[in-house]
């Protein structure tokens, strides 16, 4: 489930096969455009924060553009800090954030490019449980306000609520591909099946 996350994020490579994503085959990018396309269209988030130690929260946020030598947006940046909650967290380091108060630095990264994708690698797992809510929160609003999402997760609960589409994925192949509805109501595979009744 990462490495389909990391093969539409332009990380790592196919060895077949096309991969389009708003018309475009990335997989016959050379590495100078699928570099670009990573900072530009494709925001991903991972189940560690990834911030850089040294740089205060504000610096993670607006490291993407620096990279690209863009100006920062300064009415969307604070639009995306107000989405997220932490504004008033903006001078501080990462090991002076909480885990969650972490990744929801690390998706405002994401959206400081102002992607047409975000990708969402298990961005729960590694945070405490209380911590979890508030993460899935965010990512609820995210998905309210029109952002095309995908999101490899083991919390059935929000797939339910927020998908629109959801594929159940085992041993590397695609076991389901449904509504959120149909896939908890009446799974067609015997997998799906074994696994909802372990976990609901």
């Amino acid at each position: 489930k990462s490495t389909l996350l990391h093969l539409l994020a332009g990380v790592d490579n196919a060895s077949t096969g096309q991969i389009i994503i708003n018309g475009k085959d990335i997989t016959k990018l050379d590495q100078e455009a699928l570099a670009v396309f990573r900072r530009r269209e494709v925001g991903i988030i991972y189940q560690f924060f990834n911030l850089v130690p040294v740089l205060t929260a504000r610096e993670n946020i607006e490291l993407p553009l620096m990279l690209d030598e863009k100006k920062v947006n300064r009415a969307y940046f604070n639009e995306i800090v107000e989405l997220l909650a932490i504004k008033n967290r903006l001078d501080f380091y990462p090991s002076k954030l909480s885990g969650g108060e972490q990744q929801r630095v690390a998706i405002a990264r994401a959206l400081s490019m102002n992607p047409d994708v975000m990708l969402f690698d298990e961005p729960t797992s590694a945070l405490e449980p209380e911590m979890v809510n508030e993460v899935l929160d965010v990512m609820k609003d995210l998905a309210q306000s029109g952002m095309t999402m995908m999101c490899v997760t083991h919390e059935m609960g929000f797939a339910k609520q927020v998908a629109s589409r959801v594929l159940f994925v085992d041993q590397g192949k695609i076991l389901e591909d449904t509504t959120p509805n149909e896939l908890f109501e009446n799974p067609k595979h015997e997998r799906t099946k074994e696994f909802l009744a372990k976990i609901l």
